[in-house]
């Protein structure tokens, strides 16, 4: 497909945009970013063989006040031959046009046009058959969860970052504001709640994460300090929780990596760097069995909420688990 052009993340990345229409804030668009794998050298010509994950093709969505800029993270898959694809949605990182309220939407299904299109688009770039595998981070894992229960027979597996499944107040937290944010938002869906976010999550990141990720980080897409939540926003995602609450029935088989533990981020402390500071990790484990009927929960000690952004002996092992439960699932399809 043409309008491939040079990313921000230099050689061996290329973006998309993808026309979205327009808003009350102008026009619209979602960026579909590419990494793929190297040709096969010659003896693997020779000798026939294809690297792990060959037949696989990976759609990546971001979280919360986040984009893709993981380059660790596209080359786990493109090393072992899959082609991987990074998707950053409407009014997130490169999709974010000026005077547009950054992440804000108030419906989670309105993301399903993006999904749409990204894939439409990996579709007609395939050589060969391959088996989509979807990956979400945070809320990027809840986007996907529910659009996957929407969409059932299209993916064929689907992998969870730190999914934020539910509120961190757990289901009677939820329960209790629902009523107060619906009519919030209802009213002023443009207000901003109160919030803390004191950037002791980035400065987790940069204390142990890799560098060669964190080091380019545009700080007007990926702020220290969440960008605000508006309630319209925060009305979508509890909506979105409830429906994950009440069970899904996504028909793929779901890896979900989640840190072993949580830690509340009030003040800075070394415990920072080795827990999730923004999930409650154990009600996430629970939610995450209401996704599907194969569900397999990797609990990684010492990871942060993005696992692959940890320490290097927590990322090691996430890498490790994703890549034997991945192993796993395709030796299933035989």
């Amino acid at each position: 497909m043409s309008g491939w052009g040079r990313d921000v993340l230099g050689a061996g990345f290329e973006r998309l945009d993808l026309p979205l229409g327009a808003d009350v804030e102008g026009p619209l668009g979602a960026t579909l970013v590419r990494s793929l794998p190297d040709r096969p050298v010659f003896w693997e010509r020779l000798l026939g063989r294809e690297r792990l994950f060959a037949d696989v093709e990976v759609l990546y969505v971001h979280g919360w006040s986040d984009y893709f800029f993981q380059r660790g993270l596209a080359r786990f898959w493109t090393e072992r031959g899959a082609r991987f694809y990074a998707l950053d949605l409407r009014k997130y990182g490169r999709s974010l046009r000026p005077g547009q309220t950054p992440g804000y939407i108030e419906d989670l299904a309105e993301y399903d046009a993006e999904i749409d299109l990204a894939l439409a688009t990996m579709r007609g770039e395939r050589d060969r058959p391959r088996r989509l595998l979807l990956l979400g981070h945070s809320t990027g894992g809840l986007v996907l969860s529910l659009w996957a229960d929407r969409h059932p027979g299209v993916a064929e597996a689907l992998v969870l970052n730190s999914p934020w499944l539910e509120f961190q107040l757990a289901a009677a937290g939820r329960q209790l504001i629902t009523p107060l944010v619906n009519l919030g938002a209802k009213l002023y869906p443009r207000d901003v709640p109160p919030q803390l976010d004191y950037g002791f999550y980035s400065r987790a990141q940069r204390e142990v994460g890799p560098s060669e990720d964190l080091a380019g980080i545009d700080p007007g897409w990926r702020p220290d300090r969440a960008h605000a939540v508006l309630a319209g926003w925060l009305r979508a995602v509890l909506a979105g929780h409830a429906r994950v609450s009440a069970g899904l029935d996504i028909d793929a088989p779901i890896g979900v990596l989640l840190s072993s533990r949580s830690a509340l981020p009030l003040r800075w402390s070394g415990e920072l760097t080795s827990a999730d500071s923004v999930l409650d990790v154990d009600e996430t484990a629970r939610t995450a069995l209401r996704l599907g009927s194969t569900v397999t929960i990797e609990r990684i000690d010492g990871a942060l909420h993005d696992v692959f952004l940890s320490a290097s002996s927590a990322r090691d092992d996430a890498y490790a688990r994703l890549e034997r439960w991945t192993r796993g699932w395709l030796a299933t399809l035989g």
